[in-house]
């Protein structure tokens, strides 16, 4: 009989051929399958390689998935609806297959907002990586301007997590709680635990190739993500504007949203449109080229969960400017990967953050010091076999083992 733990991973979409979540719970999943007898439950994705063919050496549970809300794919990532559906589906089918495993993890959704299947059946469960939740600052509410009335929804987690019964149990009965950083400790402060762990969702294949070195030309500025208020790109562009004499200094934005406009706009009042190019939505492949051909990332977010561009920058070797908040104040180490900013106002955080970039601009020797250390960190912490290695760590800590 086989020594290796028999889990079950739960996520309401897995999928090699996706973006976003349902990618990394394939990422996950493909990296435990070398560790652990794996059995992973979730709806089918539609359009997409059935699962049992992406993921051959693991037994796959699925079921169709419910295609009413297709049309509303915003509404769809942020509320979860198939959520219910998702929960009665492993619920009948753990009421028959409980005894069969040593530990369930229910690895996505990363919101703090769902309920947990896997309750209720003797079975040691893990939940997380968590992320989310996050504020905006005050400072920055009227620019971010009035969300639609699904995303404003996220202003009530803070009180499920006081006094949902069922999302309170789903987090006090596991074994083990994962969070992308310390603050998700903090949010989860109302709740008794009996433990918990900061284990980032996001990993790597490999190291990006090597960067050979420029010593002439235009200084490339990169930021790279969707165009939303909280991504920080109006602040870079404010930062642009702020050192407008700086001629040598070229900002690039891969991302497609109605912030990319305003944005657009912002560079034009202040001067500086000639050195900021909008490229909107581009292939993955284009993305790739962008990092390998930049100096500098630059992407103060400031109600970021984790930041999975930060990690693809720093794959590539790049020194990053972010902001000192969220997943990005975990994940930048100061003086060692990269800069961070305080974010208070956007006045300062555009000083700070043009501050950062004439640092960076007019020091080779940091910018390759703070690249490398990206870069090591990545190779050190984001491996997916390391991190599936120590993921099967804590299966075994939280089983007592």
């Amino acid at each position: 009989m086989s020594d290796r733990l028999r889990v079950l991973l739960i996520a309401p979409f897995l999928s090699r051929e996706a973006t976003g979540e349902a990618f990394v719970a394939f990422k996950w999943a493909e990296a435990l399958a070398e560790r652990v007898d794996l059995t992973v439950a979730a709806f089918e994705s539609p359009g997409h390689t059935p699962l049992a063919e992406q993921l051959p050496t693991v037994r796959a549970i699925t079921w169709p998935a419910p295609r009413i809300f297709d049309a509303a794919p915003r509404l769809r990532a942020m509320l979860k609806p198939e959520w219910p559906v998702f929960m009665r589906r492993v619920r009948g089918w753990l009421e028959e297959h409980a005894d069969e495993f040593d530990i369930a993890h229910q690895i996505m959704p990363q919101a703090m907002r769902y309920a947990t299947p896997l309750r209720g059946y003797g079975l040691p469960y893990v939940i997380g990586p968590l992320g989310g939740s996050l504020s905006t600052p005050p400072a920055f509410a009227v620019e971010a301007g009035r969300a639609k009335w699904y995303t404003r929804l996220r202003g009530l987690d803070r009180l499920r997590l006081r006094f949902d019964p069922a999302l309170r149990a789903s987090y006090s009965d596991a074994a083990l709680v994962l969070g992308v950083a310390p603050y998700i400790r903090d949010q989860l402060a109302p709740v008794p635990i009996h433990a918990y762990e900061n284990v980032l969702e996001l990993g790597v294949d490999g190291a990006a190739p090597e960067r050979p070195a420029r010593s002439d030309g235009p200084m490339r500025l990169l930021h790279v993500g969707r165009g939303v208020r909280t991504k920080g790109l109006r602040d870079v562009v404010r930062a642009m504007g702020l050192l407008k004499g700086r001629t040598d200094l070229h900002l690039t934005s891969a991302g497609a949203g109605e912030e990319i406009a305003i944005c657009r706009a912002e560079a034009e009042r202040l001067g500086v449109a000639d050195r900021c190019r909008f490229l909107g939505p581009i292939p993955r492949a284009e993305v790739e080229a962008l990092y390998a051909e930049a100096d500098i990332f630059v992407f103060p977010s400031w109600r970021e969960p984790a930041g999975n561009v930060l990690y693809e920058a720093m794959r590539w070797g790049l020194p990053v400017i972010a902001a000192a908040r969220g997943g990005p104040d975990w994940i930048v180490e100061q003086g060692v990967t990269g800069l961070k900013c305080p974010v208070t106002t956007p006045e300062a955080l555009a000083r700070d953050v043009a501050a950062a970039i004439a640092a960076l601009a007019d020091d080779p020797d940091l910018r390759a010091r703070l690249g490398a250390g990206g870069r090591a960190k990545v190779l050190r912490e984001g491996l997916w076999p390391g991190k599936a290695e120590r993921l099967v760590r804590l299966y075994e800590g939280a089983l007592g083992g």
